[in-house]
């Protein structure tokens, strides 16, 4: 199947100020450099992809936004402050995510996981809360009825006292996104949302993050469902071993033909090449623009 054939995302539109900005972001690990340089812009109400073959680093590159990791070099900055490497800061400031595995409380049930999500949001003391005194009351109150209605926003609201361990796969995907907007982010961050679903279970999966994407939130999904991806997001960004070989729309990103040779490859030419390829392109274009601001002043 032709990457040319595939659905369009809907046409462009504006959207809000910067929420993530991402600056010459390197993560090393020792002397294997696991993301080089790569830059980074989501705004409000954007969906940003992020694809590339396995090893590229898009993980690695998702853990230094979310304060897994602290970057051995560059910056990341979320509503225009540099967050520390710390992820309950940058859950606090309005970052959520999931991840690639599945990281749920398997013994509790539906509900009580995304319980947990609200604990950043709830600021009762311990001696109140061991004593459940009326403000550990209200607060647990409020969390349980806002969990509730993330479930039903998911489509979960039937299994709130379900283990979470005993829901099918899908479920677990969507109850791990309930979790996570149960934070109150303005931004997520999807690793492989669709990963082991079945077609039908993808495409809820694609109308889920539309909705978030319709609450206001800026969304970042890794995925490596092509079809996926070109199909939900507004922009997609490609890695390749670490460095990026290109940022655009979806149209743009899958009709180049150094996309679906990273994918694929090319005889006689390994990824290094086409990094490289990349670079040049890159230099050519700026050098090109240059020349016309030049002209324009002339």
């Amino acid at each position: 199947m032709s990457v040319h054939t595939m659905e369009q995302a809907p046409a462009a539109k504006s959207f809000g100020a910067p929420v993530l900005e991402a600056s010459g972001v390197i993560m090393r690990f020792g002397g294997l450099t696991a993301v080089n340089n790569v830059n980074l812009t989501v705004r409000e109400g954007e969906i940003m992809g992020l694809i590339g073959p396995n090893g590229a680093g898009k993980t690695t590159f998702f853990n230094c936004l979310t304060g897994m990791y602290k970057p051995t070099e560059g910056e990341v900055k979320f509503l225009g402050q540099v967050l520390p490497p710390k992820p309950r800061a940058v859950v606090k400031a309005g970052m959520a995510r999931t991840f690639q595995n599945i990281r749920l409380f398997g013994n509790m049930t539906a509900l009580e996981n995304v319980m947990v999500g609200r604990y950043c949001r709830t600021n009762a003391l311990a001696m109140t809360s061991i004593l459940r005194g009326p403000k550990y009351r209200r607060e647990e109150a409020e969390s349980r009825k806002i969990a509730q209605e993330l479930l039903d926003f998911v489509g979960l609201g039937h299994t709130s006292e379900h283990l979470a361990r005993n829901l099918p796969y899908g479920d677990q995907r969507r109850l791990e996104i309930a979790r996570a907007l149960a934070t109150d982010p303005k931004l997520i961050l999807l690793d492989e949302p669709t990963a082991g679903m079945n077609p039908k279970e993808t495409e809820q999966a694609k109308d889920l993050i539309f909705r978030i994407r319709d609450m206001g939130l800026a969304v970042v999904v890794i995925e490596h469902d092509m079809r996926f991806i070109f199909s939900l997001c507004d922009r997609v960004h490609c890695l390749v071993r670490g460095e990026t070989l290109i940022e655009g729309s979806p149209h743009e990103v899958q009709s180049d033909h150094r996309v679906i040779e990273a994918y694929i490859g090319r005889p006689d030419e390994d990824e290094e090449e086409l990094v490289a390829e990349a670079h040049a392109h890159d230099d050519a274009h700026q050098g090109s623009t240059a020349t016309t601001a030049t002209e324009d002043r002339a």
